[in-house]
C-alpha cells in the first residue's frame, strides 16, 4: 500500500507553450524546444484603381518652329489658291466636280494660250507671285538684319527684283523676279528705280490692293510678339508699295502675324490684336467678317455669308474679273478682300491648316492671297508641324523652292534685332532718366 506522502502528485492541466527558461548564463538550456512568438499580420490594403492619366500637354512651338510655320504655310496656302484664283466658288465646284481638297491642276488645260491666265502655270504645286515677294523680302531682312523702313525698299528690294534670275515656277524657267510679280508691284519699281521718287510717297497713286500685304509675314516674324511694332515697321516699308486701305491691309496682317506668335496666343486673340490696330474701313470689315465668322463652324458653309459681310467694304464688285468704276482707289470707308475673310477664316477653322486654307482656297475670287494670310497665321500659331508635309513637299519640290530655310534665317534675324531693341531700349532709358533727373525751370527762369 502505498501512503499518501508517497503518492505521485496529479497532472497538472494543459497550459500553452512558455519560451524556454534561460539558464544562469542567459542562453536557453540545452535541447529545449524554442517556440516564437506569434506574429500578427496587418492586412494589406487593397490599393484604389488607378485615375485617369492627365493628357501630356506639348510644349507651345518655339520661335523658330513658328518662323518656319509661318513661311511654309504661306507658300503652301499660295500654291493651292493658285490655279483657282479670280473664280467664283461656283466655277470652282463645276471645274473640279468639288470643292478642292488639295494640290489641283490648272484651271484651263491649255492654260499656256487661254486667257487671262496665259502665260501662267498656275497649279500643280507652283507658287505664285506672293511667295516671290515674300522670299524677297525676307532676304532683304537678312542683307539689313534690321528694323526695315521705305529707304530699305529702294536700296534692297528694287535690286533684288530687277537684278537677279531666280527659279519662277508659273513660268518654268528661270527669269527676273520683275517679269512675274503683277502691275502694282511692278510698280515699285517704276517708281523708286526709274521715277526716282521718294521712297515713303512712292505708294500713292498705285491701284489700292492687297499687293503689299501679301508678302507682309516677314515683318510680323521679325518682330514677333510685338503687334503694335510690326504694324508701325509694315505701314513704313509699304509706304514706298502701297497707300489708303492697301497700306493698311499691309500693317495689320504684319500685326496679327506679329500676335500669332505670343506663347497663349489663339485665333481669337489674333483677331482681337488686329482690330486694336486697324483703322477706318478696313477694321469695319475685319469687324464685320469676323462676327459673321463667329457664327459659323465650317468653311464650306461660310462662303457666301463671309462675302456678304465683306461686300459693302469691298470695292471689286461682284464679278471679280470685271471690276467696279470705283474698284481699287483710295478711301477711308472700304478695305481689301483678303485680310479680313483670311481672318474670318482662321477663327472658322479654329487653328486647323486644312480647313483654314481650304476654305480660303474655296472661296475664290483672290483666294490664293488668302490662302496665303491664313496660312501663315495657322502656320504661326501651331508651327511647322501644322502643315501637312504631303502639301509642304509636294510645294518645295514642284516649285524648286527650299520652304523651311526662309523662316528659319529670318528666326536668327529676328533675334539678332531683339537684342539691338534691348540695347537701345536701355540707352534710351538712361538717356531719359538723366533728362529727368533735371530740375524744371520756375517761370522765372530760375530752378
Amino acid at each position: 500500500m502505498t501512503h499518501a506522502s508517497e503518492q505521485t502528485p496529479a497532472a497538472a492541466p494543459d497550459a500553452p507553450d512558455a519560451p524556454d527558461a534561460p539558464n544562469a548564463s542567459g542562453a536557453q538550456a540545452d535541447g529545449a524546444a524554442r517556440v516564437r512568438p506569434a506574429i500578427t499580420v496587418a492586412p494589406v490594403a487593397t490599393p484604389a484603381p488607378p485615375g485617369p492619366v492627365p493628357p501630356v500637354v506639348p510644349a507651345p512651338p518655339s520661335l523658330e518652329d513658328r518662323a518656319v510655320g509661318a513661311l511654309v504655310g504661306a507658300a503652301v496656302g499660295d500654291a493651292l489658291g493658285g490655279p483657282v484664283e479670280g473664280w467664283s466658288p461656283e466655277e470652282i465646284v463645276k471645274r473640279h466636280g468639288g470643292r478642292v481638297g488639295g494640290i489641283v491642276g490648272p484651271f484651263h488645260d491649255d492654260w499656256r494660250t487661254a486667257r487671262p491666265i496665259a502665260p501662267y502655270h498656275k497649279g500643280d504645286g507652283h507658287v505664285t507671285d506672293d511667295t516671290l515677294m515674300t522670299h524677297a523680302l525676307v532676304r532683304v531682312y537678312e542683307t539689313v538684319r534690321d528694323h526695315l523702313d521705305a529707304y530699305d525698299i529702294a536700296d534692297h528690294l528694287v535690286p533684288d527684283l530687277i537684278g537677279t534670275p531666280r527659279w519662277i515656277p508659273e513660268l518654268e524657267t528661270e527669269a527676273l523676279p520683275l517679269q512675274r510679280i503683277f502691275l502694282a508691284e511692278k510698280w515699285i519699281v517704276a517708281r523708286l528705280h526709274y521715277g526716282h521718287a521718294d521712297p515713303r510717297e512712292a505708294g500713292v497713286g498705285n491701284i489700292v490692293n492687297c499687293g503689299a500685304a501679301m508678302y507682309m509675314a516677314p515683318v510680323g516674324i521679325v518682330n514677333a510678339g510685338n503687334p503694335d511694332r510690326a504694324y508701325a515697321e509694315a505701314l513704313d516699308i509699304s509706304a514706298a508699295h502701297q497707300s489708303s486701305y492697301g497700306r493698311e491691309a499691309a500693317g495689320v496682317f504684319a500685326a496679327a502675324v506679329a500676335a500669332a506668335f505670343m506663347p497663349d496666343a489663339t485665333p481669337s486673340s489674333v483677331v482681337v490684336q488686329a482690330l486694336r490696330l486697324a483703322k477706318d474701313g478696313t477694321r469695319a470689315a475685319i469687324e464685320a467678317v469676323c462676327e459673321a465668322a463667329a457664327t459659323l463652324t465650317d468653311p464650306e458653309s461660310a462662303l457666301m455669308p463671309l462675302r456678304a459681310a465683306i461686300a459693302p467694304f469691298d470695292t471689286v464688285g461682284p464679278d471679280y474679273r470685271n471690276p467696279s468704276l470705283g474698284a481699287r482707289r483710295p478711301s477711308r470707308l472700304h478695305a481689301v478682300e483678303e485680310l479680313p475673310i483670311a481672318l474670318g477664316m482662321v477663327l472658322i477653322g479654329g487653328g486647323d491648316f486644312r480647313a483654314t486654307v481650304l476654305g480660303a482656297v474655296n472661296y475664290g475670287r483672290d483666294c490664293d492671297s488668302i490662302a496665303t494670310m491664313s496660312g501663315a497665321l495657322v502656320g504661326a500659331l501651331r508651327g511647322a508641324a501644322a502643315v501637312p508635309a504631303e502639301w509642304s513637299e509636294e510645294v518645295a519640290r514642284a516649285s524648286r523652292l527650299d520652304l523651311q530655310a526662309p523662316g528659319a534665317a529670318l528666326a536668327t534675324v529676328a533675334r539678332e534685332v531683339f537684342t539691338r531693341d534691348r540695347a537701345r531700349a536701355r540707352t534710351h532709358e538712361q538717356a531719359f532718366t538723366a533728362i529727368s533727373a533735371i530740375p524744371a525751370m520756375t517761370e522765372a527762369g530760375g530752378r
